[in-house]
């Protein structure tokens, strides 16, 4: 075996940095190839499908939804089949639900178990979304979770919090940012963030041209 292993990204580091449980990651990926079972091809090529799989990939479909009423009726009933009219495969998810944020209505997703989260749409969830003071204080206490990622509401407006679970995945469709009308739907896309696609905070406001 090699003194040295090559991470995803074409660097090299010495095994005995590695952990326990990486060395055996390692260990298991060689034999696996030796043995005929994958090729490096095959790791490459889930490599690059997990990169693939980030936040732009939710701004793409908010971008559009804001834009195209028709594609917004379409993400709403039917969230897989409109992900693929973008090129992206949420197949992997067995139930997605969009949840529209209206100017009364506010939804915010946890996963009080885990970490269950669209993946496809979203990437890696974020450390702080599987931690266990997140997963606690979102349902005990909401608002004030969003007004620690700066998002102060009003009283009059509803927050509504839901348990993503092994068998269903949200995505929030945030409000449009005002005074967005004009911007092209590339410039849409850099409002879009993936905690405003979670619910703790707004689309960015646009700015001013």
């Amino acid at each position: 075996m090699a003194d040295t292993v090559t991470d995803d990204h074409g660097h090299e580091h010495p095994k005995h940095e590695l952990s326990h449980y990486a060395k055996r990651i390692y260990a298991i990926r060689e034999l696996l190839v030796e043995k005929g079972v994958i090729t490096e091809k095959d790791i490459q090529c889930q490599i690059e499908y997990q990169e693939a799989r980030t936040p732009a990939n939710g701004a793409k479909l908010v971008a559009r939804a804001w834009t195209d009423p028709a594609f917004k009726a379409r993400f709403i009933a039917d969230p897989k089949a409109a992900c693929a009219e973008m090129g992206i495969d949420a197949t992997a998810i067995n139930e997605f639900v969009v949840l529209e944020n209206s100017e009364k209505v506010r939804h915010m997703v946890v996963c009080t178990l885990c970490s269950c989260y669209p993946r496809p749409i979203l990437g890696r969830p974020p450390d702080w979304y599987k931690s266990f003071n997140y997963r606690q204080r979102s349902v005990a206490d909401p608002r004030g979770v969003m007004r620690e990622f700066g998002l102060e509401l009003p009283d009059d407006i509803e927050v509504r919090v839901h348990d993503s679970t092994a068998d269903i995945r949200y995505i929030v469709l945030p409000l449009r940012p005002a005074g967005s009308e004009n911007l092209s739907a590339a410039d849409l896309e850099k409002l879009v963030t993936r905690d405003s696609m979670i619910g703790v905070m707004d689309a960015l406001p646009a700015i001013p041209e």
